[in-house]
């Protein structure tokens, strides 16, 4: 056995010790264990975006715990077990990809998710739509980007830029219609429309709509810090401060921190 399979193992086994040994592992069900698998997720996110290395391997330790810990639990419940899962996915994987293990012939990455999502129509499951397989609960920005990639795999596309750029200006005429109305219900919908075709025209850039709004918010808290920080050398609380006093530390934060 390789080092990687043998650490694998090792994984497998303190679970197995755990399970039965440690009395907060013991009580831990699928339920309790979600809302800690979708922290690590999160965390596991950050350290992506903040191309963090150590912090990367870190977290996806904790996920592969998660993971083995689902496998366990699922076993005790005679659901299903490690290997019926390790082995699903290897036979998905093999099924997905018949132009390496089989003789499908493809010209590009595009016509490799194109065959993806017609083989995942083909494996039914109960599922009628291309879109059926976008989970409900993911996050607003991310969902819009499945949504539109999966839209994509069966030819329901922009040509270019220029014209998603052109649906972007319309969605901000109505988002503007919407406001001299000042019906609120209207200017909701509308700015979801703003902020739906925003990322597609980010998709259609090849940037992440979600890592570069992260982006944004950390360089926001980094230089709200730093503006309360400078505030505080002069002696001052912002709370007691005019907008234009912030507004002229904020511009020399900004300036150091561009």
């Amino acid at each position: 056995m390789d080092k990687t399979g043998a650490a694998f193992l090792r994984l497998v086994k303190i679970m197995d010790d755990l399970r039965t040994q440690c009395p907060w592992d013991k009580k831990q069900t699928i339920h309790t264990l979600r809302q800690l698998t979708i922290e690590e997720t999160y965390e596991l996110a950050d350290s992506i975006t903040d191309t963090n290395w150590n912090g990367i391997k870190e977290e996806l330790g904790d996920l592969f715990l998660h993971l083995v810990f689902y496998a366990k639990i699922g076993a005790e419940q005679q659901q299903f077990t490690l290997e019926e899962v390790l082995n699903g996915i290897c036979e998905k994987l093999i099924y997905r990809h018949p132009h390496i293990y089989g003789e499908v012939k493809v010209a590009d990455e595009e016509e490799v998710k194109r065959n993806w999502e017609k083989l995942k129509l083909k494996e039914g499951k109960g599922k009628s739509s291309v879109l059926s397989g976008v989970p409900s609960s993911l996050p607003a920005t991310v969902k819009a980007m499945r949504l539109q990639e999966k839209a994509k795999q069966i030819g329901f596309e922009w040509d270019n830029r220029e014209q998603v750029w052109e649906k972007v200006e319309e969605e901000h005429r109505e988002l503007l219609e919407a406001v001299k109305m000042g019906d609120t219900d209207k200017m909701e919908d509308e700015l979801g429309d703003v902020f739906f075709s925003l990322i597609n025209f980010a998709r259609f850039l090849q940037v992440d709509a979600e890592n570069a709004l992260e982006r944004t918010n950390k360089k926001f808290i980094s230089r709200f810090t730093k503006m309360e920080a400078e505030a505080l050398k002069e002696g001052k609380q912002l709370h007691d401060m005019s907008l234009a006093e912030m507004d002229a530390i904020w511009n020399r934060v900004k300036h150091l921190t561009s």
